[in-house]
């Protein structure tokens, strides 16, 4: 009998679903705590989604992702320091900033490529990072409490169920805009660009003009995660902008699987669960969660999505080989 079952859409729908029941389940266990940890996973999906689009599909490898997600979340903190709560304000501060930020950077980055992009971008982010060290005022190195979460009329993000799931319909329809928009010839110029610029540039398309665009809607879609940050943990840091900030959402993606919207959701799933449950094991975490990633990638280097195409091929395999025995 052939196998009907695909484990590339079964699975990640599957997550789908159960990180929509996780407020039934916080509130019926009365464990708030599992709202907050993912609600966190959902905000860093919508990073490692937004990263994706220019990483996976793009082929720019952007090690400054973070800096945008640093713009969204000082959008809200220092609005909120003035006493603005009004959540449009907010999400117009936020895509204004991002979209004149990763425009002035992505023009500047994008005319390099390989390792001077990858430093261009790490610069530029660290560059907003002492930036934000150097705001006294707003709590330099030490951060800025978030006084007041985004207001949308009568709704509030202060409130942590409405936080998960505008939150969680912000990841599902960037999963699906990304899906249609790398889907659609402005998708396909990119993806062609990733393989062969020069060449793309010669059937007359303006490679340049498309990555900048693809940059600036990352940027855009990476500060309103940014946004839901500062309303989730109530606190804008400057180490949201740092390096190390950009390598987690760049091993999220590559762990998830490269060019897939899905994976980023699966990498920042397993990575934020797997260092959780390290973190309540030992506090020399990181020496366990290092080799672990490291291993992860190595089995499959198309991430965890990869992996279930892998899956699927293998047990489509025996399903036949059986059939024919029979």
């Amino acid at each position: 009998m052939e196998m009907k079952l695909n484990l590339r859409t079964a699975v990640p729908l599957l997550l789908l679903a159960v990180l929509a029941l996780v407020p039934l389940y916080a509130t019926f266990a009365q464990q708030p705590f599992y709202l907050t940890l993912f609600g966190r996973i959902v905000v860093f999906a919508i990073a490692a989604v937004s990263l994706d689009l220019i990483l996976g599909y793009g082929g720019m490898v952007s090690f400054g992702h973070a800096l945008y997600l640093g713009l969204g979340a000082y959008a809200v903190g220092i609005l909120s320091y003035h006493g603005v709560d009004n959540g449009f304000v907010h999400l117009g501060a936020t895509l204004l900033l991002c979209a004149i930020v990763g425009a002035v950077t992505g023009l500047l980055s994008l005319r390099t490529t390989g390792i001077a992009f990858i430093m261009i971008t790490l610069a530029f982010a660290q560059m907003f990072y002492f930036l934000a060290v150097s705001l006294k005022q707003y709590g330099g190195d030490d951060g800025l409490p978030v006084s007041a979460g985004s207001r949308f009329g009568s709704v509030t993000l202060d409130d942590p169920a409405t936080l998960y799931y505008t939150a969680f319909a912000v990841l599902c329809l960037c999963v699906w805009a990304g899906r249609r928009l790398v889907d659609a010839r402005f998708g396909m110029v990119i993806r062609g660009a990733r393989q062969n610029d020069r060449r793309m540039r010669a059937l007359g398309y303006p490679t340049l003009r498309y990555k900048l665009v693809a940059y600036i809607i990352s940027a855009m879609t990476c500060g309103v995660a940014g946004m839901l940050y500062a309303n989730l943990t109530h606190f804008v840091s400057p180490a949201y902008m740092a390096w190390t900030a950009s390598g987690e959402l760049i091993v999220m993606v590559v762990l998830g699987g490269l060019g897939s919207f899905f994976g980023p959701v699966l990498g920042s799933a397993a990575m934020l669960l797997i260092e959780e449950w390290l973190k309540g094991m030992t506090e020399h975490w990181m020496i366990i969660f290092g080799p672990l990633i490291v291993v992860a990638v190595l089995v499959s280097r198309r991430g965890l999505y990869g992996l279930l195409g892998d899956l699927q091929v293998r047990l489509s395999r025996r399903s036949r080989t059986a059939e024919g025995k029979a």
